[in-house]
């Protein structure tokens, strides 16, 4: 028996250079599931987000051909890597990609907040973000996602001018912007990190959090998130949720002693 991919739908190609197609997984023209692809970033990283083997079908191989087959037709897109995303617990699913090549790339965490806002140690209080700090911080927000897109394929140019119109996009009215807080956190007066809150989805969302390289290791991460989590209290919400990166084990470490539990893993694999 043969396993192939149909097209289900006409190629969607966006204003931002990324496309998506679905497939339906067929065996000997049998449609026996589906699969998304699309690319993320421009043309150079594709991702599988939903890949579905009816019932009678599973077992048989099917996800894993249809997965090879997508990854065949990433390539054709002049894509130079594929994700994947899966859900925590479905350990089939993950057992799959990791024979498939795929490794932890970065995984969402959630913590449900309880009715008490957390006290920051003694010594530390967070305050808002100036004008002078935040165009400091975009600056070097906007250099280092350029880099991190470049080192994912994309030209030089074409990485900057996605890093700015991405930080334009999320941060339009800088400070302002509707759902954005940005806060410092200072112990005994001087400046030591800082912490950006968002809502994505209607969601609150930690999207960047990082404590000032002389001040690492002294337990301000913590106050950062201690912080967030309090503001996120004040606002009438119960949960907070974040992304972190495979291999940085101080924040997995920092997030796991405060109660986020993983919600989504996210693998990946160059395409070679």
């Amino acid at each position: 028996m043969t396993t192939t991919l149909r097209p289900a739908e006409p190629l969607q190609q966006h204003a931002d250079g990324t496309r998506a197609r679905r497939y339906q997984v067929c065996v000997n023209s049998r449609p026996v599931g589906e699969i998304h692809l699309a690319t993320v970033i421009g043309t150079t990283v594709a991702r599988i987000t939903d890949l579905r083997i009816e019932e009678p079908d599973r077992r048989r191989g099917r996800a894993t051909v249809a997965a090879l087959a997508a990854e065949e037709v990433a390539r054709g897109w002049g894509c130079i890597r594929i994700e994947t995303v899966i859900p925590a617990g479905a350990e089939p699913a993950l057992n799959l990609a990791r024979a498939l090549g795929y490794t932890p790339s970065a995984r969402a965490m959630v913590k449900r907040l309880g009715d008490v806002p957390p006290e920051l140690p003694e010594g530390s209080r967070a305050r808002p973000m100036t004008e002078a700090e935040f165009e400091s911080w975009l600056a070097k927000g906007r250099e280092s996602y350029a880099r991190s897109l470049m080192s994912l394929g994309l030209s030089e140019e074409e990485a900057r001018a996605k890093s700015r119109r991405d930080h334009e996009t999320r941060l339009g009215e800088g400070l302002a912007t509707e759902g954005v807080r940005f806060s410092v956190l200072e112990h005994e007066g001087t400046p030591v990190g800082t912490i950006w809150l968002a809502r994505a989805d209607d969601t609150p969302w930690v999207l960047d959090v990082g404590t000032d390289e002389a001040h690492r290791g002294r337990g301000h991460g913590r106050s950062l998130m201690l912080h967030a989590e309090a503001q996120t209290i004040a606002d009438g919400e119960r949960t907070l949720t974040l992304n972190v990166r495979a291999g940085n084990t101080p924040a997995e470490r920092l997030y796991a002693s405060l109660g986020y539990e993983t919600t989504r893993h996210v693998l990946a694999k160059p395409l070679l």
